[in-house]
Parts: structure tokens; C-alpha cells; sequence
């Protein structure tokens, strides 16, 4: 055997770069499933499926094309549990001349394979629009660059929405369209995305994971994910068509009883690479739909996910562990459990128990603000972001919590904190009607927890941001609130810290 290509879990695309070359005469391929990596961090059934069944079919799509193909089974008793005990068992026992695998999306993959000492070809990753060598080379021209930069340098070097060099429409971005609450009454029709019934592979995987991980957090329920390229193109297809238009204005509107809204759904195919960021692109650019929903979308796919990725890969590892506000409290349980009285966290917990999912402005401004507004260690955020959610990669989802919804980088993802009282959510939702705290109080049994921490949170990092400009119309409210009023919101939330964090994992 000349080369043994690795593929990882969310590598399955056989034209990446680690098959460029590749000889069904003298290279074979290798798909592994280790138990390891389904237990670093406790992860839900829903992801546990969609990750074993794609990589499964995966398997059939390489055997269909006649290429060799090993597949290490969780349940094989030859299995040693790790990825790299496997890897190395297989090459001890296939003996090519040389390893190839993509560049994995988790620095702790990559560390842990590259010290193998095994003859490995790490190969980039072209599906990113940017690479890693030339988001470096950029961020080191704009040392304080923030996404918008980034952004529409992207734009014009890809040509996307772009006439000559200018952008469409006369506008780079179209964010006062795009934040509108949800009509509460007479709003559009909400189409229901595409299901994919199992096939007999998939309810082969889904009695293993009931079976083997029967204690793992979420619902596994009916699984009606794409977990192949072919479904993976077919709910491409259906959201550019039916949800596409809608998206922009609705895209952080958040609805009882709507957990996708005009969401894609698409940010786990696109992150186990059944699906090419370009191709992508390229449905949204030829759908009839107005241009401040495709600049929204397109925003999404060539600005943010390619900023976090260049990020990560500039600042890791020890970007893993920054800490900025020096948060310390543990994760509360109910977010494992959707156990509170807090309508929109009982709701958007809701959502990531039954579908391994919840939309940006969901863990953002409901999940991720309330951990940030509360104190909770950054890492646990990640570490329950990469246990809950279906389309969470280290690469992704680190940034995305850890710098964007926690603010723990100091700033390097985000100029600011994403901080609001219960207000916000009040506007974006209908919750705030249906629940029993007020979120225009900040003190009191009926106050809205978020509003409460809201006020304490600004206090307490007061020599942090009272000057930053962006934060300067929050801090001029805080000012109009007098020292006893202070002083009893910051009791109230010592309260609610100490009893919200009272109880944490099951």
C-alpha cells in the first residue's frame, strides 16, 4: 500500500485535497469511529447519529466508487477506543508507506496525531474560502481586524454581491433590514424544513447509541437528519426556496413553538463537509430572493464562519484558555435539563434537548448572554456548546462561545460584550408575555433574572467598558440608577448565582 488516507468524521467529501492523487490500485482509505471521541465531553444522541451514520454512508459512497476502504466500528472488539491507538493499529497492520489526512478542525486532533510519529501528510483544507496561511497573512496587515474588514475583503476577492467594486445595492451590509421582531399577529408562514427519514443504516446507529450511550444528554426521538451528500444537497436546495427570502429580516427573531424560524439548517452538513461552502454560496446567489436576505446569508457563510475559522487556527491553543472577565462559576444544570422558570432559556434548552439545535440569536442572546450575564467559566460554555449542538466542531464552536458569546478573548472576536437585559429579548420574542418575570425589573421576586444581572454585570466590569464607545448608550442608562438601587440589584444577583449554580451537571 502506498497511502492510507485518514478520514475524519467531518472530512467526508471525496474530493477533498487529502484524495487528491489518490490510486484505487495502490491507496486505500480509513474511517474510524472511537469512543473516545464520542466521550471527551458528554455529547447528545442526535449528534452521536448524525455523526456515526455519515460517516458509515460515507463508507458505502467510497466502496461504490471502488476505492478500498477500512472502517474501524465502535462495537468492533478489535476497537482500542482512540483515534490514534486505531490509526496506528491499522498502519502497523496495513503498512503503507505514508498517512494522509485533511487538517483536522480541533487543535487537540491534530496534536494528538502529529504525535504519532507517523509518516503524515497533513493537507489543507481548501473547502474554507480563506486559508489559514492567508488569514494570518491578513490579520497581519490589520492586527485589530474585526469581521467587517475581513468581511469585505472576502466580498471583493470572491466577487460575491459585488458590481465591479462596488458592492450591490450601494450597501455592504444590510442589518437595519435584517433585525425585525416577529410580527405577533399576521406574520408570514413559516415553512417546516425538509425531513429525511432513516434509512436501515441510520436505525442501525441509532439502536447503537441507545444502546452504548444511553446516558448521554438529549432526545433522540425520531432522527430525520441529511446524512449524505445527495440529502445534504436536497435541504440545500429547499431553504433557498422556501426560507431564503424570509431569513434576513426574521433571521434573530425568536417565536414559542418555532425553534427554526427561515433558518438554513445547513451548518452541520457544511461542517461535516457534505456540503461546499462555495456551493453554497453559489444556491443563495442564484435564488429569488431579496438582496438583504442573501447579503444576511452570505454574511454568515463568507464572513463570520471563515473569521472564526482563521482565528482559531491563528490563536490556538492558548486561546482555549483566555479568561478576560475571569469568570468563574460552574454551568448551571438546567441547561442540561431546560428546568427553569425563565421562559426563553426553557425554551431555546428545549430546542437543544429535542434537535441538537437552536438558532444564532437562541444561543447567543438567550443561552450565551445569560451564562455571560451570570459568571459562568467561558470553557464550560464551549464545552456544553460542543456536547449540545449537532453542528458544534472545536473550530467553530470555541470561537463562537468562548470569544463572541463570552467575551473571555478580551475583545479579539468581538469589540464588545453582548450584553442586554431582559428587554432585548422582550422585543426579539413573544416569551417575555408568557413568562412570570417582568423584564423591565431589575429588583424583586418578579424581576427578570436577566435584567438583574444585566445591571450587575455592568457594574462589576464598569472600569472595563465604561469607555468603550460601542458599550457608551448602556453606560449613560446605568448612570440614571441610584446607589441603593444599585446596591440591591448586586444582592439580588448574588441570590441568583448562588442558587442558579447550586446545582450543575446531572
Amino acid at each position: 500500500m502506498r497511502n492510507l488516507v485518514l478520514v475524519l468524521g467531518d472530512q467526508l467529501d471525496s474530493e477533498s485535497a487529502a484524495f487528491d492523487g489518490f490510486d484505487p490500485s495502490q491507496d486505500a482509505a480509513l474511517l474510524i469511529e472511537a469512543r473516545e471521541e464520542a466521550t471527551y465531553v458528554p455529547q447528545h444522541k442526535i449528534r452521536l447519529v448524525l455523526f456515526f451514520s455519515a460517516m458509515r454512508h460515507f463508507r458505502e459512497h467510497l466502496r461504490a466508487k471502488g476505492w478500498r476502504t477500512h472502517y474501524s466500528r465502535l462495537d468492533d472488539p478489535d476497537n482500542l477506543g482512540s483515534l490514534p491507538d486505531e490509526l496506528r493499529r491499522y498502519y502497523n497492520r496495513l503498512k503503507p508507506q505514508g498517512v494522509v489526512v485533511l487538517a483536522p478542525g480541533d487543535w487537540r486532533v491534530q496534536a494528538a496525531l502529529s504525535s504519532l510519529q507517523l509518516p503524515l501528510d497533513i493537507r489543507p483544507d481548501r473547502s474554507f474560502l480563506c486559508s489559514r496561511e492567508t488569514f494570518a497573512a491578513v490579520a497581519g496587515e490589520h492586527p485589530n481586524m474585526v469581521m467587517e474588514t475581513f468581511y469585505r475583503r472576502m466580498r471583493t476577492e470572491t466577487g460575491a454581491l459585488m458590481d465591479g467594486d462596488q458592492p450591490r445595492g450601494g450597501e455592504w451590509n444590510f442589518d437595519k433590514d435584517n433585525r425585525k421582531p416577529f410580527p405577533r399577529k399576521g406574520g408570514p408562514h413559516i415553512p417546516p424544513p425538509c425531513y429525511f427519514s432513516p434509512d436501515e443504516m441510520t436505525r442501525a446507529v441509532m439502536r447503537l447509541v441507545e444502546q452504548d450511550f444511553a446516558h448521554a444528554p438529549g432526545k433522540l426521538g425520531g432522527f430525520d437528519l441529511p446524512v449524505t451528500r445527495e440529502l445534504a444537497l436536497e435541504a440545500l436546495e429547499d431553504f433557498t426556496a422556501r426560507r431564503l427570502a424570509q431569513f434576513g429580516p426574521y433571521q434573530d427573531a425568536m417565536v414559542g413553538g418555532a425553534p427554526f424560524m427561515f433558518h438554513s439548517l445547513l451548518s452541520a452538513p457544511l461542517n461535516l463537509h457534505l456540503l461546499r461552502p462555495r456551493e453554497v454560496l453559489d444556491s443563495a446567489l442564484r435564488a429569488e430572493a431579496p438582496l438583504a436576505s442573501v447579503e444576511g446569508f452570505v454574511r454568515q457563510i463568507l464572513g463570520w464562519r471563515e473569521f472564526v475559522h482563521g482565528f482559531y487556527w491563528l490563536l490556538m491553543p492558548d486561546y482555549a484558555g483566555r479568561n478576560a472577565l475571569d469568570a468563574q462559576l460552574p454551568m448551571p444544570r438546567f441547561y442540561w435539563t431546560g428546568e427553569t422558570d425563565m421562559r426563553c432559556l426553557s425554551e431555546a434548552i428545549r430546542h437543544t434537548i429535542e434537535h441538537a439545535y437552536a438558532h444564532h440569536i437562541e444561543r447567543l442572546m438567550v443561552l450565551g448572554l445569560f451564562a455571560l450575564l451570570l459568571g459562568v467559566r467561558p470553557y464550560d460554555v464551549h464545552r456544553w456548546h460542543m456536547s449540545m449542538f449537532r453542528d458544534a466542531i472545536d473550530w467553530v464552536s470555541l470561537p463562537n462561545t468562548l470569544g463572541m458569546s463570552q467575551h473571555a478573548d478580551g475583545g479579539v472576536v468581538g469589540t464588545k460584550p453582548y450584553v442586554a437585559s431582559g428587554n432585548y429579548i422582550n422585543k426579539m420574542s413573544d416569551h417575555c408575555r408568557k413568562c412570570r418575570y417582568d423584564p423591565n425589573k431589575a429588583d424583586g421576586d418578579d424581576a427578570c433574572p436577566f435584567t438583574t444581572l444585566y445591571y450587575d454585570f455592568l457594574a462589576r466590569h464598569k472600569p472595563r467598558f465604561a469607555r468603550n464607545l460601542r458599550m457608551k448608550p448602556q453606560y449613560l442608562n446605568f448612570e440614571r440608577k441610584d446607589a441603593d438601587e444599585l446596591q440591591a440589584i448586586r444582592r439580588r444577583a448574588d441570590r441568583l448565582k448562588a442558587e442558579l449554580t447550586a446545582k450543575t451537571f446531572l
